[in-house]
């Protein structure tokens, strides 16, 4: 659990810190600029990142072993989680992010022995 804690944490301080130095100063016509840049479409490494970095914080799913990778916008979640509660949250959580088209649960498997 604490190792998913230290990923967690430095995963959102990549994010933040990489998207504080891609805004720059307050400059408003640099922020113009980089809301007009929002509006593209976001890439399958960003979509893997943020699901990987939302399946670690979310306290349903954070414990279970799930491989994440994208293609074309679509999710392949890989794995095994305990429940089918936990695959239902998994594929929920994948599905919420900016970008997802779809997420294929399809390889992700359901057993009891893997929450222990």
């Amino acid at each position: 659990m604490r190792k998913n804690a230290t990923v967690l944490a430095a995963t959102f301080a990549a994010l933040l810190f990489s998207g504080a130095a891609m805004a720059g100063d307050n400059d408003p016509q640099k922020k113009k600029a980089a809301d007009a840049d929002s509006s593209q479409p976001v890439s399958d490494t960003w979509i893997t990142t943020k699901v990987k970095s939302s399946l670690l914080a979310d306290s349903d799913v954070s414990g279970t072993k799930i491989e994440v990778d994208t293609v074309d916008g679509v999710v392949y979640l890989t794995g095994t989680v305990g429940s089918q509660a936990q695959a239902d949250e998994a594929k929920r959580i994948a599905g919420e992010i900016d970008g997802v088209a779809k997420v294929d649960t399809s390889r992700l498997k359901v057993d009891a022995q893997a929450s222990r």
